[in-house]
């Protein structure tokens, strides 16, 4: 923790530091682990590197929060046991177990090196105060060994413990390969102590191949529809060190057979890495399911490195693929807000009037041409979009950029639904150098880091080979979350 005092000063005077995204008070954060609502509090846990701003050493840290929006940084909970000889503290989950105990599930790394087996196994963590400042490794440790897991030889990696429920029953995933072979090893609680278990085989098992190395940080939980009177889905999310996947589907409890019927990439942004990454979930107050993800691919040397996404509302449509929309509380950091009516732009761009800033949302809605309620004849844009961190002349900027067909952010494309059509309503989160673009009732999520130079802080509307046709656009500067 000296540490990472130390580094405050450097990370903080960064000009690319994200304001309104959770990040550590410097150094290195990954995969977002054990996110819980309990005694009041939402309790977010996450991969840490004390020592640098780049992977090594993990830790847990852990923040806390009321809203899921403004944060209060807490002690780091989970150091490695080194006396036990645990060399990283890996990803988890945490849950209260049948007598009140909260616990963090997690996979211990081991010093030293094994031929025939990762140096792996699941460990538990419970508190020792009300504050849960102070942590204590479970004596019932490890809750899960490969030399007694009653599943496969897992030789090459056995990692990321994720626990949910379904008919009253307790379950517990687990991604681990062979040189062949991928597999979300599926396991059931022995009682309701969530510190023994057994495996019941695999949720999921298919061929390792060069892009889909291993199947990191699997979840599953069960999502609600995204309209009234529609269908409940189980979702199925996988990162398999490329864009997140999704598999929806059906889940048996009875059988413990899972039913693939829609599968698809959940983020698409991604430069040399994928931008969204590692996934975690959380119910909160009001019975949402909530998507929380590890924003990468920010520059090393800064002081500072990697984020949360911003917190999402995941539900299913009747599709059967997922929507993803901002957490409603986030309006909470809306400050100035700066609207425009309906106007045109043909065959150039246009600097949105009176708004400047590197922390902001944008709200848009855009048509290729115009409706027929306006009585307006317009030759037909072939694309149009917004350039946010824009140098005002058009020759620089970071684009959004819509053809009817595709959706591309900073250089990334998407294909979108047929039933987008020729209108698309975008929300746009900038904050720095991280940028998260929401597309029509969050049918597509993107995603992306971005640099531009500090000056170029305008925001731009285009349009290309004809008239794009503006139904609105709502600006507003955010506010800090601490």
């Amino acid at each position: 923790m000296q540490s990472v005092q130390a580094a405050v000063a450097h990370a903080g005077a960064d000009p690319q530091r994200p304001v309104y995204h959770f990040l550590p008070p410097a150094n290195w954060m990954n995969d977002p682990n054990g996110p819980i609502y309990y005694d009041g509090w939402y309790h977010l846990f996450y991969q840490h590197n004390p020592y640098g701003d780049d992977w090594g050493y993990m830790h847990w840290g852990h923040a806390r929060s009321r809203d899921l929006v403004h944060w209060e940084h807490m002690p780091i909970a989970l150091p490695p046991a080194y006396e036990a000889g645990e060399e990283h503290v890996y990803s988890g989950c945490a849950r209260v177990n049948g007598s009140g105990e909260l616990l963090l599930v997690y996979t211990s790394v081991k010093k030293g090196t094994r031929e025939d087996r990762p140096n792996n196994e699941q460990w538990a963590a419970r508190p020792l105060d009300a504050e849960l400042v102070t942590w204590e490794r479970h004596p019932a440790n490890p809750v899960l060994a490969l030399e007694t897991h009653g599943g496969p030889a897992f030789h090459k990696d056995w990692r990321d413990p994720f626990i949910f429920s379904a008919d009253g029953r307790n379950f517990l995933m687990l991604a681990g390969d062979t040189d062949e072979m991928l597999e979300v090893a599926l396991y059931e609680a022995v009682d309701d102590s969530l510190t023994r278990w057994h495996y019941c085989g695999p949720l999921v098992r298919e061929p390792r191949d060069a892009r889909r190395r291993f199947l990191e940080c699997p979840n599953f939980v069960q999502i609600p529809p995204s309209e009234p009177g529609g269908e409940a889905k189980w979702i199925l999310l996988t990162s398999p060190y490329s864009c997140v996947e999704y598999t929806t589907g059906r889940f048996d409890p009875s059988t413990l057979a899972f039913t693939p019927e829609q599968h698809g990439i959940l983020d698409a942004g991604q430069n040399d890495v994928p931008n969204f990454y590692a996934t975690n979930f959380l119910d909160d107050t009001d019975g949402n399911c909530v998507l929380l993800g590890w924003a990468r691919g920010f520059e090393k040397g800064r002081g500072w490195n990697g984020a949360l996404a911003l917190p999402r509302l995941l539900t299913v449509g009747p599709d059967g693929k997922p929507r993803q929309q901002p957490l409603p509380a986030l309006r909470s950091l809306r400050g100035v807000q700066i609207s425009l009516r309906p106007f045109a732009v043909e065959n150039g761009s246009m600097v949105v009037p009176g708004v400047s800033g590197d922390a902001l949302e944008i709200q848009a809605t855009l048509r290729l041409e115009p409706p027929e309620e306006s009585g307006l004849r317009m030759k037909k844009a072939a694309a149009a979009g917004l350039r946010v961190r824009s140098s005002g002349d058009g020759h620089r900027g970071v684009e959004i950029r819509w053809d009817g067909a595709r959706l591309s952010v900073a250089g990334c494309s998407v294909d979108l639904p047929a039933e987008v059509g020729s209108e698309l309503t975008l929300d746009i989160f900038l904050d720095k150098s991280l940028l998260e673009v929401f597309a029509n009732g969050g049918r597509v999520a993107m995603t992306r880091v971005v640099h531009a130079p500090a000056e170029d802080l305008a925001v731009e509307v285009f349009s290309e080979q004809g008239t794009t046709y503006v139904d609105r656009i709502d600006v507003w500067k955010m506010k800090g979350i601490w």
